[in-house]
């Protein structure tokens, strides 16, 4: 059975308001064009942490109509060519200004589509990365998969470049949801293509859900989730929905079926979390679920774990690359976000410039409270004495409003406050955002239609 405490729906829905995820802090709203590629080139060159590289490949052959990534729609695969071209080009800036002995620790190929690209496309792909940078003997590398665009020989080429974890695009099984998403793609097909990857040796296979989606009822969602449970996924995400059509106009199509209430949403999401936690899935936070020996688990019980723009990582003392378009860096010192459009891209770097677009650099300020929010994300709380130590600051007195504002939330049963600092309780897994966004200086001065709901 589930050893989560059921959650008051008055309580989900006094809670349900739009927040950041927080996989940055600050956010990406804050970043500004005011940031040189001199200051990355600084970070590159003065620090010694190991890498993590985030390759963006943003090409998808049709468009599903909930998406809400920087994707380029297009049947024409010799345009990937293209694209790694000037990836080698981009690769070609960054590895001038690496400090040496820099090892590449992790690597996620993220869109888009990144099985777009044939396997001598990927071949490529990798030889271009090994040849500008240093791959330690052990990589984490991940991929993300579409069903619908992948074949034996994909997986047999990511399993020989090294490739061990793959995470299946699923959304929703139930025909009439993918009809009204426009990302048709039978039960038959999802299993068969999880059965290969586990043929083919795969350490580890996640599978990503979304709930909100039009015509997705507790009965339909259930039966997905019974289905996808028997081919035993090693990690789930289970994304709500964020509908945003002034900024994603594509999404405006799904409001011709009715999307699930908030209520609705609520009780999706409660399903999922009820049956994969009876499955023995450990609920980590936010939308990620991992069997209980999955590195994610035990990351969390040790209090390591760490989010970036790819969500939940085990790899927190490292400097993370973004090769592509749209692409963000994160160093010590802060964020970098190249272009967001392929032209952009493309002519920045025909100019013989690294194809920076806008990016932040952090305050002392902000290290602090990324510092108490990333706990918060991840590890369920946060200590004062190892803030003090940190940063030697008196946290009780730097955050004495932010503890004050906890107050509510600790009356909702969402947190605990004690002498040695804060600790979120069962029912505040399902409030992180909430509990991380006191300690945002930020929010008050963005809009709030820019986020999707915490629930």
């Amino acid at each position: 059975m589930s050893t989560l405490l059921p959650v008051d729906a008055e309580i989900m829905a006094r809670y349900d308001v739009p927040g950041p995820r927080y996989t940055s802090y600050p956010t990406a709203l804050q970043f500004h064009p005011h940031v040189s590629a001199e200051d990355f080139f600084l970070d590159l060159h003065s620090s010694s942490r190991p890498l993590s590289l985030y390759v963006h490949l943003p090409f998808c052959a049709s468009l599903c109509w909930y998406c809400g990534c920087t994707t380029v729609i297009s049947r024409k695969r010799e345009k990937a060519d293209i694209y790694l071209d000037y990836l080698e080009r981009e690769l070609s800036h960054v590895h001038t200004h690496l400090s040496e002995n820099r090892h590449v620790v992790q690597i996620h190929f993220g869109g888009g589509t990144p099985t777009f690209l044939s396997p001598e496309q990927l071949l490529r792909l990798r030889d271009l990365l090994r040849s500008h940078l240093t791959w330690a003997q052990e990589v984490a590398f991940s991929v993300e998969v579409d069903p619908r665009r992948l074949t034996p020989d994909h997986l047999a080429t990511l399993r020989a470049m090294g490739c061990n974890r793959i995470s299946l695009g699923v959304q929703d099984i139930q025909p009439e949801v993918q009809e009204a998403i426009n990302r048709i793609q039978p039960w038959e097909l999802i299993r068969d293509v999880f059965q290969e990857a586990r043929r083919q040796g795969f350490s580890s296979i996640n599978v990503d859900l979304m709930y909100g989606l039009p015509h997705q009822t507790v009965k339909r969602f259930r039966d997905t989730l019974e289905k996808m449970l028997t081919l035993q996924p090693d990690r789930w995400a289970i994304f709500g929905y964020a509908h945003v059509p002034w900024m994603k106009p594509a999404q405006k199509l799904l409001e011709r079926r009715p999307l699930p209430r908030a209520s609705e949403r609520i009780q999706l999401f409660m399903l999922a979390v009820d049956m994969l936690t009876e499955a023995g899935y450990q609920y980590i936070g936010l939308d990620h679920f991992a069997l209980p020996e999955d590195e994610l688990t035990q990351a969390q019980k040790a209090g390591t774990l760490w989010r970036n723009f790819q969500g939940y990582s085990t790899h927190a003392g490292v400097d993370l690359i973004g090769l592509g378009m749209s692409a963000i860096s994160q160093t010590t010192q802060g964020y970098f976000q190249n272009h967001k459009t392929l032209e952009a891209y493309y002519t920045a770097l025909d100019a013989g410039q690294h194809p920076l677009y806008r990016g932040y650099v952090l305050t002392e300020d902000d290290r602090i409270r990324r510092y108490v929010i990333m706990q918060i994300m991840c590890n369920l709380g946060f200590s004062f004495d190892a803030i003090r130590t940190r940063f030697h600051v008196e946290p009780e007195t730097y955050f004495a409003r932010e503890l004050e504002a906890l107050e509510p939330l600790e009356a909702d049963g969402l947190l605990i406050r004690h002498a040695e600092g804060v600790r979120l309780t069962e029912t505040g897994r399902f409030f992180l955002r909430n509990v991380a966004m006191v300690f945002d200086r930020y929010l008050k001065e963005t809009p709030s239609r820019q986020y999707s709901r915490t629930v």
